[in-house]
């Protein structure tokens, strides 16, 4: 069977790429198993810095292939049904996993970025894209909602009411528009390019104090202030006694590039 999404880790940075060009990487449940399990093997990977998510071809991805998906219905329910212990489905799990990979993870978009591939680059810490790029929350086109964790990504992102004109409407937007609305981190002519050169930046901090940021931030958007200033406590605490946190603290008195070890945890 041939791979729809492939990983390649150099110098502990993983560059993730979704591979059916010729449908502009439309998603079908076979994409939606490998990048679960490849964000799964990223996960526990502690000498990894950061994640590039992008597409080949002419774009990111156009979303989901009901074609190909709607001729396995039995498939479909099975993607529907949600594991029990972390809360998602296939199909938002798709997504969701890359938010527990403990790295950064930056998607980089160019051409189409439409409905599930919309969600996945969401789900990214980071976003960077191409002015020209094309997005839209598409599943309203075809009388759906978004149901791969795009409502709890665009409502974090865009607030409620943009969400929900953006659902409700399926208007397209350029990578420059989506940018002014929050969905783009920032834009670049090469994203990929442009990704990689900010997870090399990434990779020179510590990748402790990286997962512990994630962490809290991501936590933060759902807890109350009095259980984020205890998780802040707790992360910090942490963090003043492990080794990657003595290595940083060492280089930037010696002005030197610091050498850091695996990630702890």
């Amino acid at each position: 069977m041939t791979r729809l999404v492939t990983c390649v880790i150099e110098d502990k940075i993983a560059h993730v790429r979704l591979t059916r060009p010729d449908k502009f990487n439309a998603l079908t449940l076979q994409t939606l198993d490998e990048l679960i399990a490849t964000a799964r093997m990223l996960r526990g990977d502690k000498s990894l810095r950061a994640v590039v998510i992008s597409g080949e071809g002419d774009s990111f991805c156009a979303g989901l292939d009901f074609a190909t998906v709607l001729k396995n219905p039995r498939g479909v329910l099975r993607a529907f049904i949600p594991n029990p212990l972390r809360g998602t489905n296939a199909f938002q799990e798709a997504c969701w996993a890359w938010r527990r990979v403990p790295v950064p993870v930056i998607a980089a978009v160019h051409g189409h970025c439409l409905g599930g591939g919309l969600q996945i680059a969401l789900a990214a810490d980071f976003r960077v894209a191409t002015p020209d790029s094309t997005w839209s929350v598409l599943e309203g086109k075809w009388g759906l909602i978004p149901d791969m964790s795009g409502v709890r990504s665009l409502s974090e992102l865009v607030g409620v009411d943009t969400a929900k004109r953006l659902t409700m409407t399926a208007e397209m937007l350029s990578g420059k528009e989506a940018a002014d609305l929050g969905l783009v981190t920032w834009l670049d002519s090469d994203p990929v390019a442009a990704a990689q050169r900010f997870a090399e930046e990434l990779a020179t901090k510590s990748p402790d104090a990286l997962a512990a940021a994630k962490r809290l931030f991501d936590g933060a958007r759902t807890s109350s202030a009095r259980r984020t200033f205890s998780r802040e406590r707790v992360e910090q605490l942490y963090l003043l006694f492990i080794r990657n946190t003595k290595v940083a603290r060492e280089a930037a008195f010696a002005k030197i590039a610091p050498e850091f070890g695996p990630r702890s945890r």
